[in-house]
């Protein structure tokens, strides 16, 4: 091949990889630069133009598919703006999972050192393995946001906004308080789920799973019924007010790890209900309440930003 072959069989293998409305002007463009060049370097070398030339050229430009790169729109999965928080939530949330997943295997009675390690091996078969559709959902998610940013890009705008503001506004905050009152409602008597699903038809089976044990309700129940009235009027207070102050924030993280507290030991001190799956059950969810708790306040001091006094 001479080195005008050469170069339409580059110039071929770039454009073909490129959609078809731009293969033709970047093949134009793209040989008459390469052509510029080659004639170029034939200059500085003082010989004429051949094969061997044209090769180096074109090796020295790089692969086919690399300079194709430079001319397709850019397609960004994750934006490299985001790929810290998408580290983080993947990091986290396969902890979480890990985490959640071997707790429960690890209440199981284990009697030897071979019952530790076929709980480990069911841990990483049915908790590990299943858990990486995890960082897929990530990757959807962030690659759908950053579509939507290129797509819109006026959405993504930064805009002013100040540290007491309310998260979704005062309806957010409604939502909240009907939620807590609920919450509530559940801790003193759970079994009205099933008046209201089965209209007092359920079985008797089904109120003994949704019966709270003796232990439980001596000892932390009060403790969370106490905590869970202590928010209402925190958030009465901020849907007045219309933002959250200083004062408002430190009652709302005090009353935060509290609450976690007691999640903990409930988790550690014995059985919530009777029926063991769903004290199993229960007991998960609180782990997970207490795990997204603690991050989500330690995120908001990571991210929190002192001004530097002055001088």
């Amino acid at each position: 091949m001479n080195a005008n072959d050469l170069i339409e069989s580059y110039v071929t293998d770039v454009a073909v990889q490129l959609p078809r409305k731009q293969r033709n002007d970047v093949a134009f463009e793209l040989r008459a630069l390469l052509e510029e060049e080659l004639q170029a370097k034939a200059e500085v070398a003082g010989r004429g133009v051949d094969a061997a030339m044209a090769t180096e050229l074109l090796h020295a430009f790089g692969r086919p598919v690399d300079v194709a790169a430079r001319y397709r729109p850019t397609l960004t999965i994750i934006d490299p703006a985001d790929g810290r928080n998408f580290l983080w939530a993947a990091v986290i949330g396969l902890a979480i999972i890990w985490c959640a997943g071997l707790l429960m295997r690890l209440r199981q009675p284990i009697d030897s050192g071979w019952d530790f390690l076929s709980a480990l091996g069911q841990w990483w078969g049915s908790t590990v393995i299943p858990s990486l559709w995890w960082p897929g959902v990530l990757v959807v998610g962030f690659g759908v946001a950053s579509w939507a940013r290129q797509r819109w890009p006026r959405t993504s705008e930064w805009k002013p906004h100040t540290r007491d503001r309310i998260h979704g506004g005062r309806a957010t905050m409604v939502m909240g308080l009907v939620g807590i009152l609920c919450g509530l409602y559940v801790l003193i008597d759970p079994r009205w789920l099933l008046d209201v699903l089965w209209g007092g038809r359920a079985a008797p089976a089904a109120y003994e799973a949704l019966t709270y044990t003796d232990t439980f309700l001596q000892r932390q129940a009060p403790w969370l019924l106490v905590l869970i009235l202590l928010n209402i009027p925190v958030f009465i207070a901020v849907i007045v007010s219309g933002r959250w102050s200083a004062t408002m924030r430190r009652i709302q993280d005090g009353l935060g790890l509290v609450t976690c507290a007691v999640l903990a030991w409930t988790v550690l001190d014995g059985p919530v209900f009777l029926a063991p799956s769903s004290d199993r059950t229960v007991k998960f969810f609180l782990v997970l309440i207490v795990a997204f708790t603690l991050i989500n306040m330690g995120i908001k001091l990571h991210r929190s930003v002192r001004p530097t006094p002055n001088q």
